[in-house]
């Protein structure tokens, strides 16, 4: 039913173990196959294309759901529907950031400070010239097959890189001068299969999974026995989604308690409840958590 494009390149071994997990797991030939397969009737074809590609390919319906970042919708300037942000990257959690950049040592504070006619060199030359359209700025704005950061001063006198922490930029001699973009993974979908009852529900469904894979990340299930003396001691003790599940064990003046808590927390969690009379305490991955 579904025509799925996902992103080869730094987000491919991220976004592949994001379907796993929601148990979606994508079948290839091998590691350099750009299709594949997805054992589920919501799924007719699988492509593995470049990020920079796909917000086109979706907007033109050539696929009806895609991954890709929220800079390549931005650099291609298409229609297409965000289904869900998701928050992932290529090794964290965090957005990435779209920023523009000066030598360390350069006088300007701001981009008012610039002086026209500035060559600036990046990946995204179509948002990067709305940007300084958008300020006012003349700025010669060239395309960067890569190595961008490396290519100030004697080349360029800025760059639209993009950046987590910040590191690499700094690490080059460049200070940030400002955010042009906050970046996310997102889900898309073709306007036009949006608009077909049938695959929407199938596309809300798989943003189910996906979402509900990522929001299990870093937690687990935590069950526990208490008696009735010490249950507000522990409940107070324990953090969760809305509020612990508690049920009476039967013939017995105590209670079974379980809640979701994140995984960082329980090496000083569980002494802290068993001080407080928490007894056969069980800690339990989880999958998924589905709101």
């Amino acid at each position: 039913m579904l025509r799925l494009v996902l992103p080869k390149g730094s987000l491919e071994k991220a976004t592949l173990q994001l379907f796993t997990d929601a148990d979606l797991a994508v079948s290839r030939g091998s590691d350099v196959d750009y299709r594949g397969s997805i054992d589920d009737p919501r799924v007719s074809e699988v492509r593995i294309l470049r990020p920079q590609e796909i917000p086109k390919y979706v907007a033109e319906g050539r696929f009806d759901v895609g991954i890709t970042g929220r800079d390549w919708i931005e650099e291609r300037h298409v229609d297409v529907v965000t289904l869900s942000e998701l928050h992932y990257s290529k090794a964290t959690a965090r957005p990435i950031r779209v920023v523009l950049a000066v030598a360390g040592d350069s006088p300007a504070q701001t981009i008012a400070d610039l002086p026209p006619g500035l060559v600036v060199h990046t990946e995204y030359p179509e948002l990067t010239r709305r940007y300084f359209q958008k300020h006012g700025v003349d700025a010669d704005v060239q395309l960067s097959y890569g190595a961008t950061e490396a290519k100030i001063p004697d080349i360029a006198d800025a760059v639209v890189e993009i950046t987590e922490t910040g590191r690499a930029l700094r690490a080059a001699g460049l200070r940030i001068l400002d955010t042009i973009l906050v970046s996310y993974t997102e889900l898309i979908a073709s306007p036009h299969a949006y608009g077909d009852p049938e695959k929407r529900k199938a596309m809300e469904q798989l943003q189910s999974l996906l979402n509900g894979a990522l929001e299990a990340r870093g937690r687990v299930l935590l069950k526990l026995n208490v008696e009735k003396a010490n249950l507000d001691d522990v409940i107070n003790l324990l953090p969760a989604l809305k509020s612990p599940t508690v049920s009476q064990l039967f013939g017995d003046d105590a209670f079974a308690v379980e809640t979701v808590v994140a995984k960082s927390e329980i090496n000083t969690l569980i002494p802290a409840l068993i001080e407080q009379g928490a007894t056969g305490i069980i800690e339990l991955p989880i999958s998924k958590i589905v709101n």
